[in-house]
């Protein structure tokens, strides 16, 4: 299944054109999204194989995008699920998103000590050696090279996990550090990441086009209505019964 593809400019004109002029909210938005990641993680990866999973949130949209997911999941039937938040988003909505993770008895892990260059990272190191699904949601459209610190170190550590250990890692909408034009690249020290997955939000991203052939690939985000897909030139997938995600190969 082939799909024509989004480029960072123009998703960023659609999602501020989304949350205006189209009467969507941030907030729908991204339980959408999220309740799109959770059902496409199910269907590939159940929690009697699975059951452990960290999701790595950065402090933006595609964050949010993971912690709305967590929830989901866990009333998919995760029941070991941990939130990695190094940095914790200052809108009020990522606020109330944590009283959920909480009442959903969802641990948010954080590093003790402030992030530098040399943190050695030991929380992120204790949960991802017991888990057996990394959910990749620290960057997603809006993201431009370089990485920074602490985000880079954490790319490096779960790109070695993944290498080392067989950890599979889930990525959202773009894998975290890689240009959502051209996917993986040196600036980032990307060059020679690859997730085990990929859901795309809305429609896939150019450097979707980058996947290797052996990538699980979704397509998630089912609000987008057939006007709205031919004004900006894009096509919206048959969904099958209820499910918010289709397989795109």
């Amino acid at each position: 299944m082939s799909f024509k593809t989004l480029s960072a400019k123009t998703a960023a004109a659609l999602d501020v054109s989304l949350m205006s002029t189209l009467g969507y909210k941030l907030e729908q938005l991204m339980e959408l999204a999220g309740l799109s990641v959770a059902q496409a993680v199910y269907s590939n990866y159940k929690p009697t194989e699975y059951p452990n999973i960290v999701i790595l949130c950065g402090p933006g949209n595609n964050g949010g995008d993971g912690l709305v997911a967590a929830r989901h999941l866990k009333l998919f039937g995760y029941e070991n699920i941990k939130v990695y938040w190094p940095i914790i988003g200052k809108n009020l909505f990522y606020k109330n998103l944590k009283t959920q993770l909480e009442l959903f008895n969802i641990e948010i892990i954080q590093e003790e000590d402030k992030l530098t260059e040399n943190s050695n990272l030991e929380n992120l190191n204790n949960i991802l050696k017991d888990s057996n699904l990394i959910i990749d949601s620290l960057f997603g459209f809006s993201f431009k090279p370089p990485l920074r610190q602490p985000f880079d170190s954490i790319i490096k550590t779960i790109i070695k996990y993944q290498k080392e250990e067989n950890k599979i890692i889930f990525a959202v909408d773009v894998p975290s550090g890689w240009d959502v034009d051209n996917g993986p690249n040196k600036e980032s020290g990307t060059e020679n990441y690859m997730p085990n997955a990929l859901i795309s939000l809305t429609a896939p991203k150019p450097c979707s086009l980058k996947l290797s052939n052996n990538v699980n690939h979704y397509l998630g985000g089912r609000f987008i209505s057939q006007s709205i897909a031919d004004k900006w030139d894009f096509q919206i997938p048959k969904y099958d019964g209820v499910n918010q995600y289709v397989k795109l190969n």
